[in-house]
């Protein structure tokens, strides 16, 4: 089969229509006083999922009612929460349903486990749609399940960092979140997706958007003091520092969780979700690229580095031959 048969043909344009079709609207009720509804962004693989598992299950002892959605397409967020056992995706779980000719209902597609209650939206599969797309559809069939009438202290939503564009930046663009919280660590790249997202959030304030950073958690911080710093550089809180620690990663990569009372590590959760309670929305300060670079000494990201310009016969290499002047050059008189 070759790009001319006329099955690729219509798949390929039904991927270019989907990647030109306008973004839906979400229709975006009032948020109940009761309920904070929270957005988490970090780079991938910083943690995040490690951090809202144990963070949400540390809440649910407390007393509260938590509800932990997935909204990173690699669908990970419940792993940890679940002993590693894969969710099914609302996209996934209603693709299904349609094709059957039957509807999702909640049991199909939430999860509970000591009082947490869990899912994940999902994606497209590799190749065959947008990731930010995928999110949009997955919180409009949140709204057909009803997502405004539940009942919950909290909505911690986790979003994939790395791009603040579309689907990702609903919570931003579109007031879906009171609040948003980073997730990093002491290192270049992590920070620089903090980063974005802080002008992602100041891009919006200046357009009447009501999202503030209620601050940081730092994961896996050996002490180095970047990320405190870019807190600070910032201007918004630390809200936990979880530290690199043997115990932590053995214990994450058994599935195990941490953040409850009857650990080691319960008060430093404890505390985490206090923090994440009480810390009001905040207008952040986004760095410029050198600001960022600042944070860090020379030997770490070459800051120091001088830009030389290229120059024409440095493109044309083997090719280059000078050129005569257009200039008109008179004779002495």
């Amino acid at each position: 089969m070759t790009l001319d048969t006329p099955d690729l043909k219509d798949f390929d344009q039904r991927l270019r229509d989907e990647a030109n079709a306008p973004l839906e609207e979400i229709p975006v009720a009032e948020p109940t006083s009761k309920t904070q509804i929270i957005a988490i962004y970090g780079k991938g693989g910083i943690g995040k999922s490690f951090t809202l598992a144990n963070l949400s299950h540390m809440m649910a002892e407390q007393g509260k009612r938590v509800l932990l959605i997935g909204c990173d397409p690699k669908s990970d967020t419940t792993s940890l929460l679940f002993g590693g056992k894969a969710c099914p995706t609302i996209i996934e779980t209603s693709t299904a349903r349609k094709l059957a000719g039957e509807e999702v209902t909640v049991s199909d597609v939430c999860f509970k486990r000591n009082g947490v209650f869990a899912m994940e939206l999902g994606g497209p599969e590799v190749g065959r749609g947008c990731g930010g797309r995928g999110i949009i559809h997955g919180f409009e069939l949140l709204e057909k399940l009803g997502f405004h009438d539940w009942d919950f202290d909290y909505v911690l939503l986790d979003f994939l960092g790395d791009v603040v564009c579309g689907g990702f930046g609903l919570p931003i663009a579109r007031d879906m979140a009171q609040k948003v919280i980073l997730v990093g660590s002491n290192d270049l790249q992590s920070l620089y997706v903090a980063n974005n997202v802080c002008s992602a959030v100041e891009y919006f304030r200046k357009l009447g958007g009501n999202v503030g950073v209620a601050g940081l958690v730092i994961n896996k911080d050996d002490g180095t003091g970047q990320a405190q710093a870019f807190a600070r550089a910032v201007d918004i809180p630390v809200l936990a520092a979880i530290p690199q620690d043997e115990d932590l990663r053995r214990k994450s990569a058994a599935y195990q969780i941490v953040g409850t009372n009857e650990g080691p590590w319960g008060d430093l959760f404890a505390g985490l979700a206090e923090a994440v309670a009480d810390a009001p929305p905040v207008r952040p300060r986004p760095l410029d690229q050198d600001g960022l670079l600042g944070l860090f000494s020379a030997d770490e990201t070459g800051a120091d580095f001088e830009l030389e310009p290229a120059t024409d016969a440095d493109m044309r290499g083997k090719n280059y031959a000078p050129k005569k002047s257009l200039e008109v050059v008179y004779d002495d008189v």
